[in-house]
């Protein structure tokens, strides 16, 4: 088997436009991914001058009262880790800037695509989209004619007599494309190692984007040579791995994405709001102290005190009653929300299982997880900025109960120094280690389809005679 890998690359070797077409791809990707990395840290560096003039305003806020800083609120800006430049996933369309503030939970903003003066089907120019599609077809064209030209020009037969099986055939023949794939998967990696920056975090995850490209690869050079091993010509051949290719890239991820929302259906973005706003106002009303709900909180909070008036306590109760009704609202916000992120994992795990029939999807699956920027990452930067805030907007309300000032006084102040003492919102992608359990099932499918074709390699050599 390696002598015949060994002639097939010599062949190779010698057939200038293959020469043309790798020194292009690897000047492609070369280029496709230094830009990704300079639109990338200049995207940080712009995020971080933000973060830093948002910080320094509310540092610098001028005296006043800590309720009406909640309304000021904050940001938190989601960060773009380096394989954003890679893959960048949902990231381009999700936005990446979420105002924090008392009484609301507001929607994640600026996405790259509200800002962009064009959008194409395909996102932005990444590696992702030369790793996923051009190289992938390439493949197919080197390998559709692998063993048809061997066919048509009876040189199989000679090989068989030499000793050589239609198994052993097949295979070097598709592990010698094969190799070409990662050769420019590896010098990919191996570029976005060198210009952008890395961490042990890093590596592990183009660890396992290798191993996703690796295996999709070796399923579409492996089935390209199966069908040219076992189709009566190469036209049929490419023909039939030209249509699979088709079926998985466009067709299927769409059919089954349209049958996930009509499975797992999440509600409309105004019936959602209507709802959220509805049993929201069931809550503490902070602002009408006519509320049935107020009322009951102020009895409580005399008898515990022991007073007989508001004026009485020694704290101030409308801080009180301004964190109570932020905690009816925090579990409004997880009983809606809450069910949101379910059914949106529901999908996310639904779409996974497409893998069974499609392994392009598995491989994007993967792409996106392991770079960072699929659905449960962002879902996971929403939950840590909502928990800030409830840690912000306590902290406030909670100085303006117990900090001194008397109920009713709503000119009573906090002056910087305050502010400058309440911590700023942070955020680390999480390590892969904690969400690799969710990307074992693509990783499992595209395993599965690599053993599959290696039977129908195995099986099929079994039956022909070329003889």
């Amino acid at each position: 088997m390696v002598n015949i890998i060994f002639n097939e690359w010599k062949n190779l070797i010698r057939d200038r436009l293959f020469l043309y077409s790798t020194v292009f791809f690897v000047l492609s990707l070369s280029l496709v991914v230094w830009m990704g990395i300079i639109q990338q840290e200049n995207q940080q560096q712009s995020q971080l001058e933000a973060q830093k003039h948002v910080r320094k305003q509310w540092e610098n806020l001028e005296a006043m009262n800590p309720h009406r800083a909640a309304h000021y609120g904050s940001f938190a800006f989601k960060p773009l880790n380096i394989l954003n430049a890679m893959d960048g996933g949902i990231n381009d369309i999700t936005g990446n800037v979420l105002q924090l503030e008392g009484h609301v939970q507001n929607e994640i903003i600026y996405s790259e695509a509200s800002q962009a003066l064009s959008i194409s089907k395909f996102g932005k120019l990444k590696s992702s989209l030369i790793l996923q599609y051009v190289i992938p077809l390439f493949l197919i064209f080197l390998s559709y004619g692998s063993i048809s030209n061997e066919k048509e020009g009876q040189r199989i037969k000679l090989l068989v007599l030499q000793g050589a099986s239609i198994e052993k055939l097949v295979n070097a023949k598709s592990i010698s494309v094969w190799i070409y794939g990662l050769f420019l998967l590896i010098a990919t990696v191996t570029i976005q190692s060198i210009l952008g920056s890395t961490n042990p975090e890093i590596f592990k995850r183009l660890a396992y984007i290798l191993l996703s490209y690796a295996l999709y690869y070796f399923i579409i050079t492996s089935l390209s040579t199966y069908l040219s091993a076992t189709l009566k010509d190469k036209t049929s051949a490419l023909s039939s791995i030209l249509a699979i290719w088709i079926l998985w890239t466009i067709f299927l991820p769409k059919i089954w994405g349209n049958a996930v929302d009509k499975i797992h259906v999440l509600p409309d973005r105004k019936t959602f709001k209507e709802d959220m706003r509805a049993e929201r106002n069931q809550g503490i009303d902070g602002h009408n102290p006519y509320d049935k709900r107020r009322e009951e909180l102020k009895n409580k909070y005399l008898a515990e005190y022991q007073v007989d008036s508001l004026s009485m306590l020694p704290i101030n109760f409308d801080g009180i009653v301004m964190q109570a009704d932020e905690e009816y609202g925090n579990l409004v916000w997880d009983k809606h929300f809450g069910s949101n992120y379910s059914i949106m994992q529901k999908q996310k795990r639904l779409y996974q299982f497409s893998g069974l029939l499609n392994p392009f999807a598995s491989l994007q699956s993967a792409s996106m997880g392991f770079c960072g920027t699929d659905m449960i990452h962002h879902l996971d930067f929403l939950k840590k900025a909502e928990d800030y805030r409830r840690v912000l907007i306590k902290a406030l309300n909670d100085k303006h109960a117990y900090g001194g000032s008397k109920t009713g006084d709503w000119k009573w102040t906090v002056d910087s120094e305050f502010f400058k003492s309440v911590q700023g919102f942070t955020y680390e992608t999480p390590m892969i280690s904690k969400h690799l359990s969710r990307y074992l099932i693509d990783l499992l499918f595209l395993f599965c389809w690599a053993i599959l074709i290696k039977v129908l390699i195995r099986v099929n050599s079994v039956k022909t005679n070329v003889l």
